[in-house]
């Protein structure tokens, strides 16, 4: 998928009837706030019908209490306007603010179910911009512009009936000037768009780069490389900027030129109003009440300008939006999902499993794999780095798919399965530990979500990280910070361990699970499970042979295939690959057969 794909600008703008979707359950709050501005807007509209009156009656004392009537009847109306218009404000802003919400939360929970093979080639930068920025502008439309399109619009077309009503002659010349303003806006609307989804794009680039470089300060520092992230950073502000300036521009020329048309419209109007006074075909009051219809047109018609180019950037925000919420997993989702039985009893086979990355497709990571791993059993996987150890894992959690074989849990093959139960079934210790910005207890609940709390510290102390954990400023409430800055590698690393011995799942993956831990720590949480392993099958990552030694079997890869099965001493006494990287590591001797 490619994020940043230049938008045709037939459909652009039929984008934003995607908000449809969003705006449903809310139809009838909708109705509330037309009802409320078509009140408000009605009574704007009589507004110049009193003027008109008051003016006709003329200022004398034998017409005072009518021009005090008058005014009564002014004060009403403006007292209804007010109320009128305050609650179509606050409904529609409120809309607004649900609706974006709503597509925030919607995107989210779309992005965050995506298989990796999405992020693999989408920065999470670029999805946190279209979180954010994009929304905002969409809100744009969906909140204020929604209300001042509505009320514009409907005072726009009760000002020309009621001008047509005034004066047919003088509407006729203000419906002639229309098009010399809608045909700029059209012409003009449609550079402002695509300079709008421009600008976007470079802002998501914007955040893509501070994203990254700020997850990976301490490197970033190390390597003194803050001066070329700096300067690359501003190279992709400054081009928003240029961008950003060209359409603010393109947007000025629209207004200038919408008021240049307008007013002089205005003043032809007066003046031709002035001519029809003084000839005896229309009354002072008459002019005026035409002359105030023809402000709230003018004035109806520059917003609605104003609001067309917020549209425009809008529809090329929700774009945006719309790329990611179509964007489909390419994991087939069973009709009728085969189930899976929470229990230590099933048994994994790996059936002639040949597998490569999407996004390295003439790269094979697996080739004719085929292993089966006996209910309880711990099976440790080593090998060169690229032998295909951690795509084992990859493919048993189903975030890929094999392009042939399959892979059986139980009786069933895994892809015909629900994917959250196959993943209950399953706990990782990662070799990059997973550390949320949350205080301790939070971040090792993550393993079970209905875990009371001393289920959680009995984890931590299965983990041999109660002890450090109740040396922290606050326990178990201190807060780690983003991405555990606060703790060691060997303490994030225990928290995970932790995390997953609270999930109590009946089948483990250990990815070097005790590669941060020093001597002490690896020798307490290496006991820990050890008992935890005796009544689940597991499969152990190992990069450091000594981890191993006790595993029921040891499978050697290299370049994808097994090359290799059996017990440590065994594998020692075949020679190969095991027993070279045993020599590098314990110094035994081998026999390179």
């Amino acid at each position: 998928m490619n994020l940043q794909s230049p938008p045709s600008n037939r459909a652009n703008l039929k984008v934003l009837t995607r908000l449809r979707d969003f705006i449903k359950p809310y139809y009838f709050r909708i109705l509330l706030a037309i009802l409320a501005l078509i009140i408000a807007a009605g009574a704007t509209l009589m507004l110049p019908v009193a003027v008109r009156k008051i003016i006709d009656k003329g200022f004398l004392p034998a017409q005072t209490e009518t021009i005090n009537s008058y005014f009564l009847i002014l004060s009403a109306i403006v007292l209804l306007i007010a109320v009128f218009a305050a609650i179509r404000f606050y409904l529609v802003m409120r809309l607004g603010e649900r609706i974006v919400a709503d597509i925030r939360t919607r995107v989210y929970q779309h992005v965050i179910r995506m298989e990796p093979q999405f992020f693999e080639i989408t920065r999470t930068g670029e999805v946190l911009s279209r979180l954010t920025t994009d929304t905002t502008l969409v809100q744009t439309v969906v909140g204020a512009g929604f209300s001042v399109t509505l009320r514009s619009s409907i005072m726009l077309l009760g000002s020309l009936f009621m001008l047509a009503i005034t004066s047919a002659q003088l509407t006729g010349l203000i419906l002639i000037l229309v098009p010399l303003v809608i045909l700029p806006l059209l012409f003009f609307g449609r550079k402002v768009r695509r300079l709008s989804r421009a600008t976007q794009d470079l802002i998501a680039e914007s955040s893509a780069i501070a994203g990254e470089t700020l997850n990976a300060v301490h490197m970033v520092q190390s390597f003194l490389l803050e001066g070329f992230f700096s300067h690359r950073f501003e190279q992709s502000v400054e081009s928003s900027f240029d961008i950003a300036l060209t359409r603010l521009k393109a947007r000025a020329l629209l207004s200038g030129f919408a008021i240049l048309i307008i007013f002089s419209a205005i003043m032809g109007v007066i003046w031709i109003g002035a001519q029809l006074v003084i000839a005896g075909k229309m009354s002072i009051g008459e002019l005026s009440q035409f002359l105030i219809y023809a402000l709230i047109v003018a004035t109806s018609t520059a917003a609605l300008s104003e609001v067309w180019g917020d549209v425009q950037r809008a529809a090329g925000a929700m774009e945006r939006l719309m790329e990611l919420l179509n964007t489909q997993t390419t994991l087939p989702v069973p009709i009728k999902p085969v189930a899976i039985k929470h229990c230590i009893t099933n048994p994994i086979h790996f059936d002639k499993v040949s597998f490569n990355y999407p996004s390295r497709p003439e790269q094979q990571a697996l080739t004719d794999f085929t292993l089966t791993v006996s209910p309880g059993e711990t099976v440790a996987l080593v090998g060169p780095s690229g032998a295909g150890k951690s795509t084992v894992f990859q493919l048993l959690l189903r975030f890929y798919d094999p392009q042939q074989g399959k892979i059986i849990l139980g009786d069933a093959d895994i892809s015909q399965t629900d994917i959250h139960l196959l993943r209950e079934q399953i706990g990782i210790v990662p070799q990059e530990t997973v550390i949320f910005a949350a205080d301790v207890l939070e971040n090792i609940h993550y393993g079970k979500l209905d875990a009371g709390n001393e289920d959680i510290y009995m984890a931590a102390q299965a983990a041999a990280a109660d002890e450090f954990i109740q040396r922290l400023a606050e326990g178990y409430s201190t807060f780690l910070g983003e991405r555990g800055t606060r703790l060691s590698g060997g303490q994030r690393q225990r928290i995970a361990i932790a995390r997953a011995i609270l999930k109590n799942p009946p089948i483990l993956l250990l990815d070097e699970a005790t590669s941060a831990l020093d001597a002490e720590s690896e020798q307490l949480v290496q006991e820990a499970m050890e008992k935890l392993m005796k009544s689940r099958t597991t499969l152990v990552i190992a990069h450091r042979l000594a981890t191993v030694l006790k595993a029921d079997r040891i499978v050697v890869m290299n370049h994808g295939k097994i090359i290799a099965i059996g017990k440590h001493q065994e594998l020692l006494s075949q020679g190969g690959l095991y027993a070279r990287l045993a020599a590098l590591q314990f110094g035994e001797f081998y026999d390179n057969r």
